[in-house]
């Protein structure tokens, strides 16, 4: 985009080398450039006024407000057009992949409406060309893709962050030391950032979105990091646990056989000892190991010496 009378196009870089992304399978960019190519053509065939109908005058509004969405089409000359759509070429096809078709063209179409308002912000003078909603598209690209690797007049190699970055500042620059033919300041570049500024909040607002339905999916998750219950007092403790439990597993084994393992001559007595400890495993899985007497917990521990012996 520039203002006229137009200014030298912005060098566009080389495509990154990691870009799966291809011209043929982004629609969205080859109808861009389809739409400005055709403008240009008819510009130089039907009519040299096209660029000047289609362009932006904030001086025109409200009568001609569509021009806020048509400069963006239009271009001063063909080499105008090369730069700019050149840019779309190596930066659009991966954005829109990652965006879908439909959402990219919207996006585009976005930034050019940034450099609108920068330019009735800044300065109402005539608006053509997409160079606003291009270099949006490259902050696009540099948000998501900051390490790639392109280069700056095929020559010097550059990250695409340190590119952008380095071309808003020339923006920046150049606009306010270029004088054009009237004497004042070509403002035409704060359109350029007015693009970029567009591109910047979108992202930042569809960056926050994505984290916030991250949120919700992790807040439907079970809550990994509840309290512990608290653990009943008449519970034995954690280092007596095992012990315990081994106990009470053998002691059982050796009630239910009773019969078996006693011998005649003490059966009697045997099964008194039985009747006891059952009494007092039965007392331990009602109220806990806390709750025995010192007698009971006295056949606990005659129970236990005579397993460990083998009795």
């Amino acid at each position: 985009m520039s203002s006229q009378p137009a200014s030298n196009p912005s060098p566009a870089p080389a495509p990154a080398p990691s870009s799966n992304a291809s011209f043929l399978t982004s629609p969205a960019v080859r109808a861009l450039i389809g739409i400005s190519a055709a403008v240009v053509f008819l510009q130089l065939t039907v009519h040299g006024d096209v660029p000047r109908w289609l362009a932006f005058d904030s001086n025109q509004l409200p009568r001609k407000w569509f021009a806020a969405f048509t400069y963006m089409f239009a271009h001063v000359n063909v080499w105008h057009l090369i730069a700019n759509m050149y840019g779309l070429f190596l930066f659009g096809p991966r954005v829109e992949q990652a965006f879908g078709a439909r959402k990219f063209a919207w996006f585009y179409v976005l930034c050019g409406l940034g450099g609108v308002v920068f330019d009735m912000l800044f300065t109402r003078g005539t608006l053509i060309g997409s160079s606003a909603a291009v270099f949006g598209v490259m902050l696009a690209y540099a948000i998501q893709w900051p390490d790639d690797e392109m280069y700056l007049f095929f020559i010097v190699p550059l990250r695409v962050r340190t590119m952008v970055a380095s071309l808003v500042v020339f923006n920046l620059v150049y606009g306010i030391a270029t004088t054009g033919d009237n004497g004042g300041t070509n403002l035409g570049y704060f359109a350029h950032i007015g693009g970029i500024f567009a591109a910047y909040i979108y992202m930042r607002v569809a960056l926050t979105s994505g984290l916030d339905q991250v949120r919700q999916r992790v807040t439907n998750l079970p809550d990994a990091d509840e309290p512990p219950r608290a653990i009943p007092r008449n519970l034995p403790r954690r280092e007596r646990g095992d012990e315990v439990d081994d106990i009470v597993a053998k002691s059982k084994a050796i009630a239910a056989k009773r019969t078996l393992s006693l011998t005649p001559p003490r059966g009697r007595r045997a099964e008194q000892k039985s009747d006891e400890l059952n009494r007092v495993l039965d007392k331990i899985s009602q109220h806990g190991i806390d709750s025995l007497t010192n007698e009971e917990r006295k056949v606990l521990e005659e129970m236990s010496r005579r397993l460990k012996d083998g009795g």
